[in-house]
C-alpha cells in the first residue's frame, strides 16, 4: 500500500545537492476528493505498485521515484538518466524502481490531466510506455488549454484500448489514488520533482548517473553483505 510506504518514509538529508529539481509554488492544500475517490465517488484506495514498477520485486534496493510529468526536470532524468540507471542496476536486479505521484498542479496546470493518462494506462499494465511518451512529447502537451484529447490520441501509440482509456478519464477513475498520493508525499516533507526515496534516503534532482553510482553501490553492499 502506498500509505504504508508514505508512513514508513524515515527521510534524512540526502548528501546530493538539489540542484535539478522543480520546487512547488505554494503549499498543497489537501485535493478535494483525495478520501473520497474520483468523480464517480467510488472510494479510491492507493495502489498499483506493481504497474508502475520497474525491475525484479525482490530487488535488494528500491528506489521511490517521486515525479510530476510536466516537470522539466523530471523529463531530464526520464530521458538522459534513467535508461542508463535502468541498464546498469534495474536489469541486473539489484535495484528496482517505483514510481510515485507528485503533479504538482499550482505551477503545472496539465500535470494532473497526465499522471491521470498514465494511470489509467497503468489499468491496461501499460504505464511505462505511456511514462515515456508522456515525457518525450512533454513540450507538445504542455501548453495545451485542453490536453484531454491529445493524451487520448496519444493512447494509440502507448497501445491503449481506446475505450477504456475514454472511460477512465471520464468517470474519473484515478483521480482519488492520484490525489491521494500527492497528498501523502507532500506530508512526508516531499515538495519539489524528481525527488527519490533510497532506503530512507532523500535525493533531491535530476542528478547524472555518476552523482547515484557511489550511493547505489554502498547501499546494495550494505543490503546484501551476509
Amino acid at each position: 500500500m502506498v500509505v504504508g510506504f508514505a508512513a514508513g518514509w524515515a527521510l534524512r538529508p540526502g548528501a546530493a545537492s538539489d540542484t535539478g529539481t522543480e520546487a512547488q509554488a505554494a503549499s498543497q492544500s489537501e485535493p478535494q476528493g483525495a478520501a473520497e475517490g474520483g468523480a464517480g465517488g467510488q472510494q479510491e484506495q492507493p495502489g498499483m505498485l506493481a504497474e508502475r514498477t520497474k525491475g525484479d520485486p525482490g530487488a535488494p534496493v528500491t528506489i521511490f521515484e517521486i515525479s510530476d510529468f510536466q516537470c522539466p526536470y523530471c523529463a531530464l532524468f526520464a530521458q538522459q538518466t534513467l535508461p542508463t540507471l535502468e541498464r546498469e542496476y534495474i536489469e541486473t536486479g539489484k535495484v528496482k524502481l517505483v514510481f510515485l505521484n507528485l503533479p504538482l498542479v499550482q505551477i503545472h496546470p496539465n500535470a494532473a490531466a497526465a499522471h491521470e493518462f498514465a494511470m489509467c494506462a497503468a489499468r491496461q499494465d501499460r504505464f511505462w510506455p505511456a511514462h515515456d511518451l508522456l515525457f518525450r512529447h512533454q513540450e507538445q502537451w504542455a501548453g495545451l488549454a485542453e490536453p484531454g484529447p491529445y493524451f487520448v490520441q496519444l493512447g494509440d501509440s502507448a497501445d491503449l484500448e481506446a475505450d477504456d482509456l475514454v472511460d477512465c478519464f471520464d468517470t474519473g477513475a484515478m483521480q482519488g489514488l492520484i490525489q491521494y498520493e500527492a497528498r501523502l508525499n507532500a506530508q512526508s516533507g516531499i515538495r519539489s520533482t524528481p525527488s527519490f526515496v533510497v532506503e530512507g534516503l532523500l535525493i533531491p534532482g535530476a542528478l547524472p548517473l555518476e552523482n547515484w553510482r557511489p550511493v547505489l553501490d554502498s547501499i546494495y553492499t550494505d543490503k546484501t553483505r551476509e
